[in-house]
């Protein structure tokens, strides 16, 4: 795996490779064979490559020394290939920046065949990948695999802190504790607390977390992918998967990465490279919620409706990760709230998991399908954070991360048809997160497990990939998932009403309850008019806890090209100005917690939408909740985004 990083802080407009860490490349020669004017080439390629990974310095500081030249040495068979008529196209598969080829005669894309594409390294993906290769090892089979990941690194895009069930991983890898798997404190104590304004309330906790443990999910994914690696899976990081690509007969063959170096008014800038295509007998989708190709490929072939599933329901959660004095860290302890700051008819809730090394993650999820246009999930995560039971604990202590990103919390009527021709949906691209436990990994890995089985089988025996909806529903995530279906839409009653149901179906019906509530309206259209609704004032941040969108934005590391087209389209570019704005009040700029929708005033004094696309953390809310769904969110260069650093701490201090 090759792992060029480019500098959060950069505001180049050139590419980012010209960021990247400084690194000797490895001489690489072409055939004895070749042409001169491919050694020609080879020589000029060489040279290109060394000058630009020597540029910069700046990110060595957060990344391991010696790294990157080795692993320049191991994908060296796959950087370049040569015609031996000196016409061959090079390939430079591995940089953040997206920069795939140099010298090239053609601006066509380039392809590489596998026959196994995986777009997404999280739980699901690397899961999936492990599996199949556990697969072709048991039946001295061999299939190439590959795994193609947004984020600038594997983990880069996860922020930590989670409450880890291993059930799945025990299946996978049963020796991950000899293995040293960064999974180290057990869950100590489970509070479930029902806030007012001024109280905390505690209540039973329904969340049963006994034989879990409190981890930096990006460090396990982190580790996920160096096993992956181990058995021989190409893991590319850096690389937006932006296309679906078909056959003639519409069938899904791989996709296309983006092309690089674009600039903002769609002209090709001197660094442009165009996209690299992937193709695979089979792909699997795991880029996690609301994932854009899942979503097209949903859509395409009808999956929710060929599934019989509703609409999936969506929440949007807000956190940060702080580094807490000594005597208030408590290690495993695991807290849950619901109530205050919300108002009743606003589903929602906190946690705060206490990590290793005095390290607290704490989190604010506001489900978007709210009704008030003027609320604001960030303002209500700060409001939060002064409650009397929760203040306390943070005072003295320091925010390490931020960030954000939304949920699926659809569950079981949710989930659509995973199989589509040439491929399946995996993890929270489909939605496999149990909402009553606030936990998807589990799930999403168990899921990935199941589709390597069923790919193996398709390609080794050919067997149909169909039979993935059998092995699903056959499997536990489909029974936990059952059991766990009249939570969530238990709150379509309020929080009370909610209360009561889900105590019901938890305390004594057990899942097993005659009935299966239905989801109310789409996320989007649950919002209403401005003029049902009063503004909420919102108390200043104090900057000890409570803090204002750009100093949190400044933790998360974000960061795009600023030279680049806007990866998030308006649909009809005057529907802001003639519906968002006099209609429901601007909600884009209060749902979005990074500050990226801004209505400023023209010359002419009247407001106009600008988008500060630059400012992304991917959550994809925007996506979700816009009322006419006149926003789409869509990837970026690779390498852009949240670059999540606390994974790399923990990997300096633990090695």
């Amino acid at each position: 795996m090759l792992r060029f990083i480019s500098s959060p802080k950069s505001k180049s407009s050139k590419s980012a490779l010209c960021n990247s860490v400084a690194v000797h490349v490895p001489p690489f020669y072409p055939p004895s064979d070749a042409s001169p004017r491919t050694q020609s080439r080879a020589r000029n390629l060489h040279s290109c490559l060394d000058s630009l990974y020597s540029t910069r310095t700046s990110v060595l500081s957060r990344r391991r020394e010696g790294f990157f030249s080795a692993a320049f040495e191991r994908i060296r068979p796959r950087i370049a290939e040569f015609g031996r008529n000196g016409i061959g196209l090079w390939r430079c598969l591995g940089p953040a920046s997206g920069v795939k080829s140099f010298c090239t005669e053609t601006v066509s894309r380039e392809s590489l065949n596998y026959d196994v594409v995986i777009v997404g390294a999280g739980p699901a993906g690397l899961s999936a990948a492990i599996r199949l290769k556990q697969l072709c090892k048991e039946k001295d089979v061999d299939l190439s695999v590959c795994v193609v990941e947004k984020g600038a690194e594997v983990g880069a895009h996860i922020l930590s802190g989670n409450v880890f069930e291993p059930r799945a991983l025990n299946e996978l890898l049963p020796n991950w504790k000899q293995e040293e798997a960064p999974i180290h404190v057990p869950v100590s104590s489970d509070k479930f607390m029902l806030l007012s304004k001024s109280r905390a309330f505690s209540l039973p906790s329904p969340f049963n977390n006994k034989g879990n443990y409190v981890i930096s999910l990006s460090q396990l994914v982190r580790w996920l992918g160096l096993k992956a690696e181990e058995l021989g899976v190409e893991i590319y990081p850096g690389f937006a998967a932006h296309e679906i690509l078909y056959d003639t007969d519409g069938k899904v063959i791989g996709i296309a990465t983006n092309d690089m170096g674009v600039a903002k008014d769609g002209s090709k800038k001197d660094n442009f490279q165009p996209g690299v295509e992937l193709k695979g007998r089979v792909t699997l989708l795991g880029e996690g919620c609301r994932g854009s190709l899942s979503e097209t490929v949903i859509k395409k072939f009808n999956l929710r409706e060929k599934g019989e599933g509703q609409h999936q329901t969506y929440a949007l959660g807000i956190k940060e990760v702080w580094e807490v004095n000594t005597d208030k860290h408590q290690p495993g302890s695991v807290l849950h709230t619901l109530g205050w700051p919300l108002d009743p008819k606003t589903y929602g809730g906190s946690f705060l998991y206490h990590m290793k090394d005095r390290q607290v993650a704490i989190g604010f999820v506001v489900a978007l399908n709210y009704h008030n246009p003027f609320l604001n999930p960030y303002e209500e995560f700060q409001r939060f954070k002064n409650h009397p039971a929760i203040r306390p604990l943070l005072e003295g202590g320091t925010v390490l991360e931020y960030g954000a990103r939304t949920l699926n919390e659809g569950g079981y009527q949710s989930i659509p048809y995973p199989v589509f021709p040439g491929g399946a949906i995996i993890g929270c691209s489909a939605g496999f997160l149990n909402v009553p436990k606030i936990k998807g990994s589990h799930t999403a890995m168990k899921s990935g497990m199941l589709a390597a089985e069923s790919v193996f089988r398709t390609l080794h025996e050919g067997s149909p990939l169909e039979d993935l909806w059998d092995a699903l529903r056959k499997s536990w995530i489909w029974e936990e998932l059952y059991n766990a279906r009249n939570y969530r839409p238990a709150f379509e009653y309020g929080l009370y009403g909610g209360l009561v149901l889900s105590a019901l179906e938890h305390y004594i019906m057990r899942g097993k309850s005659p009935w299966t509530l239905k989801h109310g309206k789409p996320d989007h259209e649950a919002t209403d008019e401005a003029r049902f609704w009063q503004p909420i004032d919102y108390p200043k941040p104090d900057g000890v806890v409570s803090f204002d969108v750009p100093t949190s934005l400044y933790r998360s590391n974000t960061n795009h090209d600023h030279d680049q087209p806007s990866h998030l389209r308006l649909r009809d570019s005057e529907i802001p100005e003639q519906v968002n704005l006099p209609v429901y009040a601007a909600p884009e700029s209060r749902y979005c917690p990074a500050r990226v929708y801004e209505y400023i005033a023209d010359e002419n004094g009247h407001q106009k939408l600008q988008i500060n696309a630059q400012n992304c953390l991917h959550c994809k809310a925007c996506d979700i909740k816009d009322p006419k769904q006149n926003i789409k969110w869509t990837v970026p260069e690779g390498g852009g985004g949240p670059a999540y650093t606390l994974i790399f701490v923990l990997t300096r201090i633990h090695n």
